[in-house]
């Protein structure tokens, strides 16, 4: 196939660019962050510190430029089915698709170009949040199904612009709340609520095309406590208060424990499926860290880091179920079975490994040290599974036809 062909089909389907995207801004990502924490600690690599705090910059790019481009692709896939509503088109997407993978570059090389390069990337990035945002609000008003989840995922997304702003009123006013208030927003007003909404309509679905006598449990009421728990958690976090959003911990810890007893699929389902609910454990794992952030100083004095609870969900949760979740999406819109191979399978139980690893970094003694060990760890495990996606979404479908 010719290269121009190939270009040709990676904007056929919105998941095809998107996803793709997010495959380079995810590598670029963590690269960037091995080098930034090695020239940190040990004094070596090429990336240099900057006038940008490094940890703030990882902060913003994991939520709103890696994972997003994956969000928005799913999201402009599984929209106009889930409403319906008309599909979004080649011109819907590419201009998003392009911001965000142009706000990753600058925003990594504004540690070499300064700050105007930090700025341009605001600017870019919110023009491709702001983009998608608008589609997917435009797609949502011309529902007349009542789409609970299209609404939840909507608030979501308009959380994410939200957060995305305050960064570039951050970079406006030197403000460090702004700054916080953007990394806080990213993963308890955006990341969660997301992942939690499509978990609470597309696995049980799943469960019940495995198994027909499967019943699925998709309560309302539980998709709008998840987003109001979420979201309360941000404000507490940002109001000062003490504990913060570990306070918020205590209800999303019972929320998901109830959802895993309540959907857990029948015992030898195929591991395509069963990822998909293991992925989810650290729902409830990560509220439970979060929760002892809070109680433990009223009891005993002692503390849990904040980072050990975000990182078994950011890692641990949003990491399981990025592999899980695209690895299925993505054999399934390429004609192929719909399985996890031993890539796949490699990957999946490789960050349950790393997100270990990254919350003990937490009570480590040399704390970047781990945190750079576990950064090349994310580059190690998820590079073969992603190249192997990556030919997945630049050839086209094996079984002939379009998407």
């Amino acid at each position: 196939m010719s290269a121009t062909a190939s270009r040709l089909i990676v904007t056929v389907a919105p998941h095809r660019l998107l996803f793709s995207i997010g495959a380079l801004n995810l590598l670029l990502a963590m690269a960037w962050w091995t080098g930034w924490i090695a020239h940190l600690r040990l004094g070596i690599g090429a990336v240099p510190l900057g006038d940008f705090p490094g940890g703030s910059l990882h902060a913003l790019v994991m939520p709103y430029l890696v994972l997003g481009p994956f969000i928005f692709g799913f999201l402009f896939t599984v929209f106009p089915r889930w409403m319906p509503v008309a599909p979004f088109e080649r011109w819907h997407y590419v201009p998003s698709a392009g911001c965000l993978l142009a706000a990753q570059v600058l925003l990594l090389a504004s540690a070499w170009l300064g700050r105007s390069a930090l700025t341009v990337a605001a600017i870019v990035g919110l023009a491709g949040w702001v983009n998608g945002a608008v589609l997917l609000l435009h797609r949502l008003l011309q529902d007349r199904t009542g789409c609970l989840h299209a609404r939840v995922i909507a608030l979501a997304v308009g959380a994410g612009v939200l957060g995305w702003l305050l960064f570039v009123a951050h970079l406006w006013t030197g403000e460090p709340g702004l700054l916080l208030a953007a990394r806080r927003v990213g993963v308890l007003g955006l990341l969660l609520p997301v992942f939690l909404a499509v978990a609470h309509r597309m696995f049980p679905f799943f469960a019940q095309c495995v198994d027909p006598a499967y019943r699925p449990w998709r309560p309302a009421w539980w998709a709008y406590s998840v987003l109001l728990a979420s979201w309360s958690g941000a404000a507490l976090e940002l109001l000062g208060v003490a504990g913060g959003a570990g306070w918020a911990g205590i209800p999303l810890f019972f929320l998901g424990l109830l959802w895993c007893w309540r959907t857990w699929p029948a015992a030898g389902s195929p591991f395509v499926l069963r990822a998909l609910f293991l992925g989810m454990l650290w729902m409830p794992a990560g509220a439970w860290l979060l929760a002892l952030h809070a109680v433990l100083p009223w009891w005993t004095g002692a503390a849990v880091p904040f980072n050990a609870a975000l990182h078994a969900w950011t890692v641990g949760m949003f990491g399981s179920l990025l592999v899980a979740m695209v690895s299925r999406v993505s054999r399934g819109h390429s004609g192929r079975p719909i399985t996890m191979n031993a890539v796949d399978i490699a990957a999946f139980w490789a960050i349950q490994v790393v997100a270990v690893w990254r919350i003990a970094a937490e009570w480590a003694g040399d704390v970047w040290l781990m945190h750079g060990l576990g950064a090349a760890l994310w580059v190690l495990v998820l590079t073969p599974w992603l190249v192997q996606h990556l030919g997945y979404w630049l050839a086209p479908r094996i079984d002939g036809k379009p998407g």
